[in-house]
């Protein structure tokens, strides 16, 4: 399985980690019984499951993850573009702005990213 494939849950269990990372287990227990209502089995669960997938860390109780925000983001919205549209990023703009005006700023920040990724 792909590291950067998370399920819903993972992905809620490890946007905590990256907004109080390094973090102790002890205290991250703590954080997911009261945000998810996770009890302490249920957190360390998870976080053996990611840290075998090379996601997380966890040496001398400290937490810390092995992946970015921003890499995770990447690899879900390249599925998603694969996996609902075909791989056609005209498709998903079309898509996604059908029923949506974009400000002049979103206009303007679309175009720069379009003209950065041009060959």
């Amino acid at each position: 399985m792909d590291k950067y494939k998370l399920f819903d849950a993972e992905y809620r269990f490890i946007t905590i980690i990256w907004e109080v990372e390094p973090i102790n287990s002890t205290e991250l227990v703590k954080i997911c019984r009261d945000r998810l209502g996770w009890k302490k089995s249920t957190t360390y669960t998870v976080l053996k499951k990611l840290s075998e997938r090379g996601v997380l860390q966890n040496v001398n109780t400290i937490v810390s993850t092995l992946v970015t925000h921003e890499q995770v983001q990447k690899y879900e919205g390249e599925s998603l573009l694969n996996r609902a549209f075909d791989g056609s990023l005209p498709t998903l703009l079309a898509t996604f702005l059908q029923d949506r005006k974009l400000s002049a700023g979103e206009a303007e920040e679309l175009r720069r990213m379009i003209e950065d990724a041009k060959e």
